[in-house]
């Protein structure tokens, strides 16, 4: 076995999704989830095939994000394991739960914009993913300054009364 860190490309405003399912249909569950679950929304989705003709499977509502999700899926090549790119002003916050409710969706490893690279493990199988690093290490504990600033910040938002 090889362990490889394959890292996500994108632009620094653009958020995404990586997750695990089991079966074709998920490429038209997560489309119909994400279109349903939020008015206008505009994606690009690569699910990765783990049988058959073994193909990297596209949907979504923008031409740029089902680019990036396609280029990041081959990149990634785990069977099943699918990606979701958010355009810029769509947080994964507004997706999750509509993505965690798609029968197939067995795991999300991850929903961010931050730099991230996936874990992929190569066997004389195929690959599978173990696991995201999401951003950097921690810098210290936040201060009573720092609390009051993230509060704050969740309420002009609007993500907190």
């Amino acid at each position: 076995m090889e362990l490889t860190m394959v890292p996500i490309e994108k632009p620094d405003d653009v958020n995404f999704v990586l997750g695990m399912s089991h079966f074709i249909k998920t490429v038209e569950d997560v489309h119909e989830a994400l279109v349903a679950g939020v008015p206008g929304i505009r994606f690009g989705l690569a699910f990765c095939e783990a049988s058959g003709p073994a193909l990297v499977r596209l949907s979504g509502t923008d031409a740029d994000m089902i680019a990036l999700a396609q280029k990041n899926a081959l990149a990634i090549g785990a069977g099943h394991a699918f990606i979701v790119f958010l355009a810029p002003g769509f947080f994964p916050v507004n997706v999750l739960n509509a993505l965690k409710a798609v029968p197939e969706v067995c795991r999300i490893f991850c929903a961010t914009a931050n730099p991230a690279e996936v874990v992929v493990a190569q066997s004389t199988q195929g690959r599978a993913i173990l696991g995201v690093v999401d951003g950097v290490s921690p810098k210290g504990v936040e201060s009573e300054e720092d609390v009051a600033h993230r509060k704050g910040f969740l309420r002009a938002i609007g993500y907190k009364l």
